[in-house]
């Protein structure tokens, strides 16, 4: 499915210039701090024919990831890898502005971007998703899906996306008569850290993290940064305008501090579905 593109996003003048003015004093218009996060709630095993799935709630955006594992040959030059796979769709009913059909730009820029964040953290330790190293692997399959969108799916979709996998349940399969025999049973993911995105949009000369709709209708700038248990592991800007050497430092340093906070939340959730 597709959404519409910013363009169509069309915030009122006397609305936009609500925003201005409250920006002007240091708030935004629903009454949060320009480096504050709406609340963010999550729920896991909601799918019960998944390997593995999540729903996550930032604020009035919502996305549900679910995990299927499947078996396949490796992508060439990574034969001794498993492979992670994430895909993402925005439901019809996500927002006024969303319309059937293939996914637009924007779908398959919040995919590769949630994807890039997982994979460039190594989250997932692929060495050992090799059932017949070279010719049979672990393929995980996670596909996303934007029930609600109001904002930020970057980082609505990379939180599901994580949570899912942390709290997965791997097949344990085995080879048998040169055939992939499913043994009944399960382990968890190998996972090796917990990356964390957080996005930043520009409107004017103040940055704010996790903006709503409303306030992406108005930004010059977005800049998502991924952080992982041992520091920055991508980094994704998106629109034509640009942000300052401090205001990245910012940017980045906030990302960093809230990044904990989120983790903290995520391992926590792990730990009590371990």
């Amino acid at each position: 499915m597709s959404s519409s593109r910013r363009s169509t996003i069309i915030v009122e003048h006397l609305r936009k210039q609500q925003m201005w003015d409250s920006l002007a004093k240091g708030k935004r218009l629903d009454g949060r701090d320009f480096s504050e996060q709406r609340p963010l709630e999550i729920e896991i095993d909601m799918i019960k024919k998944a390997n593995g799935s999540a729903r996550v709630k930032l604020g009035d955006s919502e996305v549900i990831a679910g995990i299927k594992v499947a078996t396949g040959e490796p992508f060439e030059g990574l034969e001794n890898k498993g492979a992670l796979i994430v895909t993402a769709e925005v439901l019809p009913t996500a927002s006024p502005h969303s319309e059937p059909g293939p996914p637009d730009e924007e779908v398959v820029e919040l995919a590769r971007v949630v994807d890039r964040g997982v994979r460039e953290s190594e989250m997932i330790d692929l060495d050992q998703l090799a059932l017949v190293p070279g010719k049979i692997v672990y393929t995980i399959f996670v596909d996303c899906s934007v029930l609600n969108a109001d904002g930020n799916l970057f980082d609505a979709t990379s939180y599901a996306v994580v949570a899912s996998l942390l709290t997965a349940k791997l097949p344990i399969l085995e080879m048998k008569d040169d055939k992939v025999v499913d043994t009944g049973e399960t382990r968890p993911m190998p996972v090796t850290t917990v990356p964390v995105s957080i996005t930043a949009a520009r409107i004017g000369d103040h940055v704010l993290i996790d903006p709503t709709a409303e306030e992406e209708g108005c930004m010059d700038a977005r800049i998502t940064i991924t952080t992982a248990d041992d520091g920055f592991c991508a980094i994704q800007k998106g629109y034509t305008g640009t942000f300052t050497i401090d205001q990245l430092k910012k940017a980045a340093e906030t990302a960093r501090i809230k990044g904990e906070e989120v983790r903290a939340r995520l391992k926590e959730l792990a730990a009590k579905n371990g």
